[in-house]
């Protein structure tokens, strides 16, 4: 049974740093495409960054790019996203994702679709 679990959320001040982790089971991260995601109060899921499968070919979305990283621990079957530079407006419920196909939902640049959610974790950036 394909399953995601996202950690590491938090308050934090702004211009701090975070790290989430999603823990996959039931597949093996290194061979499926996997995403992070966020969805604010109000506002639509947005994608922020992902990771391709077998290569590991990272893509950023514009409010992500040069602050946030995203990397795979293919011995653990985790995959990172690290975030620094926080600012207010990052305030969201992060969502990490993944697929092996062509089906699913929630494409954004070169990333996806997805078949497979976690449930969140909440990031909140607030002084």
């Amino acid at each position: 049974q394909v399953q995601l679990v996202e950690s590491g959320g938090g308050l934090v001040q702004p211009g701090g740093s975070l790290r989430l982790a999603c823990a996959a089971s039931g597949f093996t991260v290194q061979y499926y495409k996997i995403g992070w995601f966020r969805q604010a109060p109000g506002k639509e899921r947005e994608g922020v960054s992902c990771i391709s499968g077998r290569a590991g070919t990272t893509y950023f979305a514009e409010s992500a790019k040069g602050r946030y990283t995203i990397s795979r621990d293919n011995d653990k079957n985790i995959v990172y996203l690290e975030m620094n530079s926080l600012r207010p407006e990052d305030t969201a419920v992060y969502y990490c994702a993944a697929g092996d196909g062509y089906g699913g939902t929630h494409k954004f640049g070169p990333c996806g679709p997805y078949d497979y959610w976690g449930q969140g974790t909440q990031v909140t950036v607030s002084s």
